[in-house]
């Protein structure tokens, strides 16, 4: 497979895309303003404590407090201590966190306080004296070759935290992985001292900005080339890669072209396609994706497609591809949390186990963890895809400031009875001479024609002239109702 990844920079944001074999498959965006907050260290203080959630607040100096649940507080040993929230925290104390999950809308920022502190290679854990291995590294032999190098140095270092093996730490050798895990230790006792030497709330420690936690969390051996579109960036890229990431100097490339790098592969196409609801199927289906505060569900439709032997084999080809492509959208979006999927109902299980087989599969080189469940007897499939920083719908837009959000507006005669039944209110309740209504021009065309009889109708009954004044700045949902 090919892969490559584009940096994309400007002084306001830094945007990297993953394209493999020619298709965009995922876009992480972070702006200058509002810079990604996982990963980060800080010194904070419990503001708030809520025994009845069994969590605390914690302000850590941003905006909003963030949150801390009893299963993130680790002891000694690194497991969650499982005690009541009062036995381990109370308003007012210090506490040492990092943050696990972005502020998401209203949320504030999830926090740990079991600190990992990422490599190239491995993953360093302070409050751990024990080794690990990633799951996506299957070789037996490997795997026990990784836990000792990495049990051999903790060993050799008083058990003063332990190590996780990454997939990028599979076949290298052990002088590397004794670098990186020096380089770690060294990185963990400045974050600590500096904890010891503040008092203050604020950051401790601060994660790599997005271009070169790209270098060390997305190149992999299967990634042919790095291209960046700024020189100021490539400067950084290229020391930072010859210290820690040396296996990819000579794939990171400078963009010099006269067309813009994310044009010439399609990625701003990408991007406006990926804020649609619609995803249209090579086969002529298509996905209905609506994302919601709760959860995001994927509705899977035929649309065109007929096929050409049998009903179930129809739907049963819609459904694979739609697998396929349920897959690219839950990265290129970023959506996570609940997932609910309706594919379209199969009557034959083994074709249902071969579409739960291709999501599993087509999931795989997701970079986020999924869990994907059985079909349900509603034949809907239930996931989850762990979210740590907000989609890219909610990083490139906002609510619509005509129908907050809900997608879709009142219709101009809704809007029309609205005013009928205001009129009447102030009629009775004040003494005037004249209503002057203001209202969108869709609203006072429908006033002026359609709803010209009920108009005249309620003058009647009122006793009192009616003027009507179109407003060009107001929505088809907005009116007042002036007394003059």
């Amino acid at each position: 497979m090919s892969e490559e990844i584009l940096v994309n920079v400007t002084p306001p944001e830094t945007r990297v895309a993953v394209v493999e074999n020619g298709v965009v498959q995922e876009i992480v965006i972070e702006r200058t303003d509002r810079s990604a907050l996982v990963g980060n260290v800080f010194k904070g203080r419990i503001c708030r404590v809520l025994p009845g959630m069994q969590a605390a607040f914690v302000d850590i100096g941003l905006e909003r407090a963030a949150f801390l649940h009893t299963s993130d507080i680790v002891g000694a040993d690194g497991e969650p201590r499982g005690e009541h929230i009062y036995d381990l925290v109370r308003e007012g104390d210090p506490i040492v966190v990092q943050v696990v999950k972005d502020p998401l809308g209203t949320k504030g920022a999830r926090l740990t306080t079991n600190i990992s502190i990422p490599s190239r290679y491995l993953v360093f854990m302070p409050t751990l004296s024990n080794t690990g291995v990633s799951q996506k590294i299957e070789d037996d032999g490997e795997r026990r070759r990784l836990r000792e190098i990495l049990q051999a140095f903790v060993d050799a270092h008083g058990g003063e935290g332990g190590f996780i093996a990454r997939t990028a730490a599979d076949g290298i050798s052990e002088e590397a992985l004794n670098k990186d895990m020096a380089f770690l230790l060294k990185l963990w006792r400045g974050i600590r001292e500096r904890c010891q030497s503040t008092a203050e709330i604020g950051l401790i420690h601060e994660d790599l900005p997005l271009a070169l936690r790209a270098l060390r969390d997305l190149v992999g051996p299967e990634v042919e080339r790095v291209r960046v579109d700024s020189r100021a960036t490539v400067e950084r890229a290229l020391p930072f890669a010859e210290k820690y990431l040396p296996d990819i100097v000579g794939r990171i490339e400078y963009y010099v072209g006269e067309r813009p790098l994310f044009d010439l592969y399609g990625v701003e196409d990408e991007i406006q396609k990926a804020l649609q609801r619609k995803v249209s199927l090579k086969s002529g289906g298509h996905l209905v994706i609506d994302q919601t505060e709760a959860m995001t569900t994927i509705d899977v439709n035929t649309g065109a497609f007929v096929g050409h032997r049998n009903l179930e084999e129809t739907i049963f080809k819609t459904n694979l591809e739609a697998a396929q492509a349920i897959a690219r959208q839950l990265r290129l979006r970023n959506l996570g949390g609940i997932i609910i999927i309706d594919f379209i109902d199969m009557t034959e299980d083994e074709h249902k186990r071969q579409v739960l087989r291709a999501l599993e599969k087509c999931l795989a080189r997701d970079h986020a963890k999924t869990h994907i469940s059985e079909v349900s007897s509603l034949g809907l499939v239930e996931m989850t895809r762990k979210r740590t920083r907000e989609s890219l719908e909610h990083v490139l837009c906002e609510p619509c400031p005509c129908c907050g959000g809900r997608g879709n507006l009142k219709t101009a005669k809704t809007t029309c009875y609205e005013i009928f039944r205001e009129i009447l209110r102030e009629a009775r309740q004040f003494e005037v001479e004249t209503l002057l209504v203001l209202a969108s021009q869709e609203v006072i065309d429908r006033l002026l024609d359609e709803e010209s009889g009920h108009l005249a109708e309620l003058e009647e009954f009122i006793g009192k002239p009616i003027r009507l004044q179109a407003e060009a700045l107001y929505t088809q949902e907005q009116y007042d109702v002036v007394l003059i």
